[in-house]
């Protein structure tokens, strides 16, 4: 029986992360512009000025840039920024231009830009203030693909554009292959929709320049998922939280802390259809029992009871506000106020039957003055002729 060899323990390296890792993740500088700082001897860790970005920090080390201590990290933030042409995309320029962050709102954070635009290029800019956002959007690895409009002076046809759609050499530099889809033609200048998908040094240009054209107009107008669509010149607009890490695959710790968790409610099962029944005749019987067909009101009592009348729980009529009893309902010449309605029957018998027109009888034997005088005890003779009515034809009768 042979010995197996043993395994050798993993090998750990030092904890924490890359100061330079840490300063751009704090949205001082981009990983490379950190480690010039670091160079020049502006960083210091624990009180002592670093000379190399080799070195790795934690939350314990005590960090300072340029005297100051170095601030929390933010979540990280992603801004559309729609480039005037005549600005330059540094943070400082040699000769004095006017830049890009100069022109940016003054309640904006410090921010940088991903990649760059020309002097006389617009359009598209994106700017964040992580600095590992920044270089995970710079890398061609992506494979995100930067769209631009593109004027050029002259008039090119289709076939023109097939060095760039294969991949051209130029100055011993090779540029990856485009998508170059000619427009149209306006004037002396043609408009051509360009895709790449590098961020080479003046690539459009130099690439239609190598074909015999020149560019005089240049906007990028979208850059992976992200477009430019209606942002006026100058504006900025902030990409939402959830967008950005949709797009770049973030973890839910960068998200913005004022984003509220959504509370998931846990909800008791529907009961079925017989026992939500069961559950409304029940609730029908204590209120008086359920409901019979063509009656009125839930709880309504027996037919001979009076419409309207109040009944107590179980069932039963309650007692009446006008006098205690039975309920008279149907039984005429039987309660409190029998005897004043018989007066007034003889009253009405006495002038002739006037009054209300009595049920069963159709209106017109009401108004008829015939029935009126033989409900008196008079006779009544009609005139010869026929009866004027006053109706004729096409006309409503008269009331």
């Amino acid at each position: 029986m042979t010995d197996q060899p043993a395994t050798p323990p993993k090998s750990t390296g030092p904890a924490g992360d890359r100061i330079a890792k840490v300063l751009a993740r704090a949205g001082v500088a981009s990983r490379r512009d950190a480690e010039r700082m670091i160079e020049a001897g502006r960083v210091r860790v624990n009180g002592r000025v670093i000379e190399s970005p080799a070195l790795n920090v934690t939350e314990a080390d005590r960090i300072e840039v340029d005297e100051q201590p170095l601030a929390e990290p933010e979540p990280a933030r992603l801004w559309l920024y729609h480039k005037p042409a005549g600005l330059v995309t540094t943070a400082r320029d040699e000769k004095g231009r006017d830049t890009v962050f100069d022109a940016l709102p003054a309640e904006m954070p410090r921010v940088m830009s991903v990649g760059r635009l020309d002097l006389n290029s617009e359009g598209l800019l994106l700017l964040t203030n992580d600095g590992e956002i920044k270089r995970r959007l710079e890398l061609p690895s992506t494979g995100w693909l930067r769209k631009y409009r593109v004027r050029m002076k002259g008039a090119p046809k289709d076939e023109d554009f097939a060095p760039l759609r294969e991949g051209l050499v130029i100055e011993g530099e090779r540029f990856q292959a485009m998508d170059v889809t000619l427009d149209r033609q306006q004037g002396a200048n043609a408009w051509a929709t360009i895709g790449i998908r590098e961020g080479r040094n003046r690539e459009i240009r130099r690439a239609i320049e190598a074909i015999g054209f020149a560019v005089n107009r240049l906007i990028r107008v979208s850059y992976g998922p992200f477009r430019l669509n209606d942002l006026r010149e100058g504006e900025v607009e902030e990409v939402k939280q959830k967008v950005l890490r949709d797009q770049l695959g973030l973890e839910k710790n960068w998200a913005d802390p004022k984003e509220k968790p959504k509370r998931h409610v846990k909800r008791k099962p529907r009961p079925d259809a017989e026992a939500r029944a069961a559950d409304v005749a029940g609730a029908a019987g204590l209120r008086g029992g359920a409901r019979k067909p063509g009656r009125g009101a839930p709880g309504a009592g027996k037919p001979g009871e009076a419409r309207g009348e109040a009944r107590a729980f179980g069932g039963k009529p309650a007692d009446r506000k006008f006098g205690a009893g039975k309920p008279t309902a149907g039984k005429p010449g039987s309660g409190k106020f029998a005897g004043k309605r018989a007066g007034e029957a003889e009253d009405r018998g006495a002038r002739g039957g006037e009054g209300k027109p009595q049920a069963g009888r159709s209106r017109d034997a009401n108004r008829d003055p015939a029935s009126r005088d033989n409900r008196a005890g008079r006779s009544f003779t009609p005139k010869s002729g026929p009866r004027p009515t006053g109706r004729g034809p096409g006309t409503k009768p008269k009331r």
